[in-house]
């Protein structure tokens, strides 16, 4: 069959000036990537040019793969028309090919593929992608959540997702392993701060949507002020924790990271101060002018973003 020949921004990352056939496979994976990103997250995107380019391609396939993943079980697949069995069937071929591209290094699929590039790159393994996908799979079960299994879900649907990206972060910067122990922990108390503020602003589409309650205990329908200020407590005793950690963070990282952390502080502080009660048909967010002078503000370092 034959193909155009590859234009210059496809060139592969080797040093060669002949494109070759692989290297431009990976290239339209890294943009299908990004391509993702782009259509689900202005946040997400604002701090990503933040980061080194090499670290920007691979956090974004990262979180290209976690979004695909995320749309079989939040509503794409539902709407058309994939029921239950068939929405646990594609998660599970979507598994099963992130393993086989990890193992392998190649997937007819872009999204998958440029996951796996990465992934054989850093560091990234099933131990970290199996909790990820196991956390898929609950939100398709309707059982209601216990305290032990929400943190479960926590764990596998956001806090393993920071851990993979801290392996693209220290991938060209290794640590001891005191110093690693310190940084996950950050990685994991920044990504479970995420995943907790977007249960909070998502209350009412994740209940009356989807049938979810991410917060066992609590009736939705008579959210309280002191309810409310008590998850938000431990929302910010988690990003207190992830701040603690950024200035160990590679330079190439630190900023983006740092702008992600400060938009979601802002949304904490959003929640806060929205009635409870209005959290039910209300989604609260940061308006862009000031995400993107939160993301200007960061880049500056820490000297402008302390002020």
């Amino acid at each position: 069959m034959s193909r155009d020949t590859a234009g210059p921004n496809l060139q592969p990352s080797t040093g060669s000036t002949t494109p070759t056939n692989l290297g431009t496979y990976d290239a339209a994976a890294l943009a299908s990537a990004t391509t993702v990103i782009g259509h689900y997250s202005t946040s997400f995107g604002l701090a990503a040019r933040l980061l080194g380019p090499g670290i920007r391609e691979e956090v974004r396939s990262i979180y290209a793969l976690v979004r695909v993943a995320d749309e079989i079980v939040d509503g794409a697949a539902s709407e058309a028309g994939i029921d239950l069995a068939g929405q646990r069937e594609l998660l599970d071929d979507l598994e099963h090919e992130t393993e086989r591209a990890m193992a392998r290094g190649f997937s007819t699929n872009l999204v998958v593929h440029a996951f796996a590039k990465t992934a054989r790159r850093v560091g990234i393994d099933p131990p970290l992608t199996r909790p990820f996908f196991a956390s898929m799979r609950r939100d398709l079960d309707p059982t209601p959540f216990t305290p032990a299994s929400v943190a479960e879900y926590i764990y596998g649907s956001a806090e393993v997702v920071g851990l993979m990206c801290l392996r693209s972060f220290l991938h060209e910067t290794p640590r001891t392993p005191a110093q690693l122990a310190v940084l996950d922990h950050g990685a994991r108390s920044l990504g479970a701060a995420f995943q907790k503020v977007n249960f909070l602003r998502d209350l009412a589409a994740d209940r009356d949507a989807l049938g979810r309650n991410y917060f066992p205990g609590v009736d939705l329908t008579r959210l309280t002020e002191a309810q409310k200020n008590l998850l938000l407590d431990d929302m910010d005793a988690d990003l207190e924790a992830a701040e603690r950690v950024l200035p160990l963070l590679p330079p190439g990282s630190r900023r983006a990271v740092t702008a992600a952390h400060r938009l979601f502080a802002r949304l904490s502080a959003k929640l806060r101060e929205t009635p409870a009660q209005e959290l039910m048909s209300t989604r609260v967010r940061v308006p862009d002018p000031e995400k993107l002078m939160i993301a200007l503000s960061s880049s500056l370092g820490p000297q402008a973003w302390r002020r």
